[in-house]
């Protein structure tokens, strides 16, 4: 393939007049070339930053998951002791029926 460009920056396919129209449309950021690599800067950082921040979404979502399971395992574990609680209470007013019956 002798096509000139690069797969960051493949060249247009038209006349220099067309090249000229399209170089007026494109903001600055997509014309600018590093120096020291010759390839483009980065022309969208939100695009490269987003596995980052779907990755903090997942784990914020595993943390309100992992939040939601404990405080549902507090309200069980808070049911249970006051059965066990009421069932003590039961007990022991029966044992002071007993005695007071005596």
């Amino acid at each position: 393939m002798n096509a000139p460009g690069s797969l960051d920056r493949p060249s247009p396919y038209g006349t220099a007049e067309q090249h000229a129209q399209i170089a007026q449309l494109l903001p600055r950021s997509f014309e600018h070339r590093s120096p020291s690599t010759g390839l483009s800067t980065n022309r969208n950082r939100q695009m490269q930053l987003m596995p980052e921040s779907l990755s903090r979404t997942r784990m914020q979502d595993s943390l309100r998951q992992a939040e939601s399971e404990r405080t549902g395992q507090r309200l069980l574990t808070a049911q249970r002791m006051q059965r066990k609680a009421e069932r003590a209470s039961l007990r022991a007013r029966r044992a002071l029926a007993m005695a007071v019956m005596q």
